[in-house]
């Protein structure tokens, strides 16, 4: 069974990897950069809870999300360690076949920091922004989702490894946003009231 799972995320990657092409490869790149990804997440974040908030409580939820970014990071490296799956620019059977254009390619890759990073942020701002800004966390989560397509585009991870990313981080950015939450309670930071 989980031979059969495995071969299906392999023709999948080779499908939507081979789907890119030459002019569109700049632009992955630079999606998939931590360097560019990392801070469009965060200034969006940054302003909107700083809007509603207030500095003091930002500064206090800025900390809780370095946490949880250390959490998801240190989680998904325990995960590559222990389940040792070679990412798809390793593998004999699938280099030969794909396009590889990212800068470097790591040993193992099972899941994606990128997908559990980007997502847990995602959710853990757009729960904390829902009560105002309704629409937030669908733009939020889809930036996660480009980010997370983008290591496929660049040949670096599996499918798999992206959805389990994506849950992953969605799971780790709801449980660090419950724990945001009653901290800002607990230490009366801020109480916000919806618009």
């Amino acid at each position: 069974m989980l031979d059969k799972i495995l071969q299906y995320d392999n023709e999948l990657f080779l499908y939507l990897n081979t789907l890119g092409s030459e002019p569109w490869d700049v632009l992955w790149l630079t999606i998939t950069n931590k360097l560019f990804f990392g801070p469009v997440l965060g200034l969006i974040l940054f302003y909107f809870l700083y809007k509603k908030f207030g500095f003091k409580s930002v500064v206090f939820l800025v900390f809780v999300l370095a946490l949880m970014i250390t959490f998801t990071d240190q989680s998904t490296n325990l995960f590559k360690r222990v389940f040792e799956r070679t990412r798809p620019c390793r593998t004999e059977g699938v280099m030969e076949h794909m396009r590889f254009i990212a800068v470097r390619c790591g040993l193992y890759g099972f899941f994606s920091g990128h997908a559990s990073n980007s997502m847990a942020v995602a959710v853990f701002g757009g729960l904390l922004l829902k009560p105002f800004y309704k629409w937030i966390i669908y733009v939020l989560v889809g930036i996660s989702f480009i980010v997370a397509y983008s290591r496929i585009y660049v040949g670096v991870h599996y499918p798999l490894d992206i959805v389990c990313g994506l849950i992953f981080g969605a799971i780790s950015g709801y449980l660090f946003h419950k724990l945001a939450k009653y901290l800002l309670k607990r230490f009366q930071l801020y109480k916000p009231e919806p618009v």
